[in-house]
Parts: C-alpha cells; sequence; structure tokens
C-alpha cells in the first residue's frame, strides 16, 4: 500500500499532467495527498477533481511532513507537480524492485522533459554522479523519492530549518537507519523549466557549491543559494 504526497504552490498548469498519469497506473496509490501552500490558481481545485485530499501545506519541507502525517500506509512516495510518470508500469516496477532489494527508502535515475540535448547530458552527469556516491553519501531529489513511514519518523522527518537540498540531508540521515538505493528498472521524468528560468549554467554552478557546502560545512540554513519553492506565472514572465 502507498501514498504518493505531493506538495504544491500555484502548479495549475502541470499538476493535471502527472495526476493523470497517476490514474493511468496499473498500481494504484491507496492514498494522493496534496499539500499546498495556498495556491491563488486552480491548483486545489484540480486535485480534488482527482480524487486527491489536499491539505494545507507551506514551504516544501513543512508540506511534506504534514502529507506524511495524513498518510495511513507505511509506504511513501513523493513526487513533485511537475514530474510524469510516463511510464504506465512506474509504481508496480519500483515498488516490486523496492520490495526484492530490501529497500526501506529509494529514488532513480531523472529523465528531462526536453528535447534539448545540453538537458540530457547535464542530467545523465548527475545520474552517473548520484549512483558513484550511492549509500555513502546519498542523493535523492525530493520530486521522486520513497520511504517507508516509520523511518521518516524515526528521522524526524524533513528537517524544515533546511532551505537547500534538504532532500539530500533527508536522504543521508535515513540511510544511516535504513536501507538506501537508487532503483534500475525505471526513471523519473521530470520538466525543467527551473533550468528554463534560472539558467543552465547558474543551475549546474548552484548545485556544485551546494554539494561543497554539504560537504564540507553541513546542511544549508542560509538563504544565499534564492532557491524558491513554486513556479508561478509572474516567475516565468520576469525570466
Amino acid at each position: 500500500m502507498l501514498t504518493i504526497v505531493i506538495p504544491t504552490l500555484n502548479e495549475e498548469e502541470l499538476l493535471a499532467t502527472l495526476l493523470e498519469s497517476i490514474k493511468n497506473q496499473t498500481l494504484q496509490p491507496a492514498e494522493l495527498i496534496v499539500a499546498d501552500a495556498g495556491s491563488t490558481d486552480k491548483t486545489r481545485e484540480i486535485a480534488l477533481s482527482f480524487g486527491a485530499t489536499v491539505i494545507d501545506g507551506g514551504p516544501v519541507s513543512l508540506a511534506r511532513n504534514r502529507g506524511v502525517q495524513h498518510a495511513s500506509t507505511n509506504l511513501i512516495l513523493f513526487l513533485d507537480a511537475d514530474v510524469n510518470l510516463l511510464d504506465e508500469a512506474f509504481l508496480e516496477k519500483a515498488l516490486k524492485e523496492m520490495k526484492e532489494r530490501g529497500l526501506s527508502i529509494a529514488t532513480c535515475d531523472v529523465f528531462p522533459l526536453s528535447e534539448k540535448k545540453i538537458d540530457h547530458v547535464l542530467h545523465a552527469i548527475y545520474n552517473k554522479y548520484a549512483r558513484a556516491w550511492g549509500a555513502l553519501f546519498p542523493h535523492a531529489p525530493g520530486f521522486c523519492l520513497f520511504v517507508e513511514k516509520s523511518l521518516h519518523e524515526q528521522i524526524h522527518g524533513f528537517d524544515e530549518s533546511i532551505t537547500f537540498c534538504e532532500d539530500h540531508d533527508y536522504a543521508r540521515r535515513a540511510a544511516r537507519h535504513g536501507r538506501f538505493g537508487i532503483l534500475k528498472r525505471t526513471k523519473i521524468p521530470v520538466s525543467v523549466r527551473r533550468m528554463s528560468r534560472d539558467g543552465r549554467a547558474n543551475i549546474a554552478i548552484k548545485f556544485m557549491l551546494a554539494e561543497l557546502h554539504l560537504a564540507l560545512i553541513g546542511p544549508i540554513r542560509h538563504n544565499r543559494f534564492r532557491y524558491t519553492f513554486g513556479h508561478n506565472k509572474k516567475e516565468k514572465e520576469q525570466a
């Protein structure tokens, strides 16, 4: 049994696509929870139209933690609104592999929803980098992260004081108490809208600096990386 938790803020443009892809999965989640941070568009209405439970969210870590609090299953999948489960057997394959490998926290390779070669190159580099570190220095993007609820509670969930790369911090803390792995049988397709908005070089540099910060200093609790939650029309018009 699986609960999917999706944090949202003004996601009317992409949320329906994700929810439709979940609806088409060969294995259906027991629960679908959308933790919304006060959207001013039709995000909540769209979520409700697909039968999701909508709760009050907030910043992304808080939203994920609140989603888990409302979940009744022991297996949780965190997704972001800008992913799309193109493989209709994504959930079935992922859960089967987690069970076979005895994983209590897992993610998978990332596939960019883009026709630009540079996007595929950058994501391929990330995938190889994350796999090279494996469970030694776990990397798990919050837009696709499976975890057992009992493990989430054991580490007290996402650290809500962290402003950037909270997902990697979460994975590293969880890996100390559970078995972490990167799935091999499926990938998670994700939008490149943030890269298009903020610039690919800028995003790459930001994450490289964040890696150094995590390795040498620790979790990022300041706002110097200026990484914001949400993606609305106003932001795109200013890009």
